[in-house]
């Protein structure tokens, strides 16, 4: 469930952004920001599905994910196809979340 819920939230929070990013550097009409309040919203409860005793640790290891999920709207949405360094980074940080969120813990 969690990778399910990573994903679905990354997508929600980078598209509730975008929708002010449309409204406020577009030129878009202010109506944008209603959907993106309700894809906010649905960020933040798709992270509390998130199979973690605590917050924090839920968090940071979802940064990664948000990362790479960013750069994957670049290329779909905005049309900029990542660079070698955008994907390294992004395996960077997906090595990251996966030590934060899986690495052994004292019981």
């Amino acid at each position: 469930m969690t990778p399910f819920a990573y994903v679905g939230a990354a997508l929600a929070e980078i598209a509730g952004c975008y929708s002010f990013w449309a409204w406020l550097r577009l030129g878009k009409s202010p109506l944008w920001i209603v959907p993106g309040m309700i894809s906010l919203a649905l960020f933040a409860w798709l992270l509390t599905l998130v199979d973690s005793d605590a917050a924090g640790r839920a968090y940071a290891a979802y940064g990664g994910v948000y990362i790479a999920a960013s750069l994957g709207w670049l290329w779909a949405v905005e049309g900029l196809r990542p660079d070698r360094w955008d994907v390294t980074g992004a395996v960077i940080c997906l090595v990251g979340a996966t030590v934060i969120l899986f690495g052994p813990r004292p019981a």
